[in-house]
Protein backbone atom coordinates (compact mmCIF):
# COMPACT_ATOMS: atom_id res chain seq x y z
CA UNK A 1 0.00 0.00 0.00
CA UNK A 2 1.54 3.39 -0.96
CA UNK A 3 2.32 6.09 1.58
CA UNK A 4 -0.63 8.56 1.66
CA UNK A 5 1.51 11.72 1.39
CA UNK A 6 4.15 10.67 -1.11
CA UNK A 7 2.39 7.92 -3.08
CA UNK A 8 5.49 5.72 -2.64
CA UNK A 9 5.91 2.30 -1.03
CA UNK A 10 6.16 2.47 2.78
CA UNK A 11 9.82 1.38 2.85
CA UNK A 12 10.94 4.03 0.33
CA UNK A 13 13.01 6.95 1.69
CA UNK A 14 11.36 10.34 2.06
CA UNK A 15 11.72 12.72 -0.87
CA UNK A 16 14.57 15.20 -0.70
CA UNK A 17 12.28 18.22 -0.25
CA UNK A 18 10.58 16.59 2.76
CA UNK A 19 13.91 15.79 4.43
CA UNK A 20 15.14 19.32 3.67
CA UNK A 21 11.95 20.85 5.09
CA UNK A 22 12.21 18.78 8.27
CA UNK A 23 15.81 19.86 8.69
CA UNK A 24 14.92 23.53 8.26
CA UNK A 25 12.08 23.16 10.78
CA UNK A 26 14.41 21.50 13.32
CA UNK A 27 17.08 24.21 12.94
CA UNK A 28 14.46 26.97 13.21
CA UNK A 29 12.99 25.45 16.37
CA UNK A 30 16.46 25.05 17.89
CA UNK A 31 17.39 28.66 17.14
CA UNK A 32 14.06 29.85 18.57
CA UNK A 33 14.64 27.99 21.83
CA UNK A 34 18.21 29.30 22.00
CA UNK A 35 16.94 32.87 21.51
CA UNK A 36 14.41 32.46 24.33
CA UNK A 37 17.08 31.22 26.71
CA UNK A 38 19.04 34.42 26.15
CA UNK A 39 16.27 36.34 27.93
CA UNK A 40 16.52 36.07 31.74
CA UNK A 41 12.90 37.15 32.25
CA UNK A 42 11.75 34.19 30.14
CA UNK A 43 13.82 31.81 32.23
CA UNK A 44 12.37 33.20 35.45
CA UNK A 45 8.81 32.92 34.11
CA UNK A 46 9.47 29.36 32.95
CA UNK A 47 10.91 28.39 36.33
CA UNK A 48 7.92 29.94 38.14
CA UNK A 49 5.44 28.09 35.93
CA UNK A 50 7.29 24.79 36.38
CA UNK A 51 7.44 25.29 40.16
CA UNK A 52 3.69 26.05 40.23
CA UNK A 53 3.01 22.53 38.94
CA UNK A 54 4.26 21.10 42.25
Amino acid sequence: MPHPLTNQPPDAPLPRWVRWGLGVAAVTATLGVFALYQRPDFLLTLADQLWACF
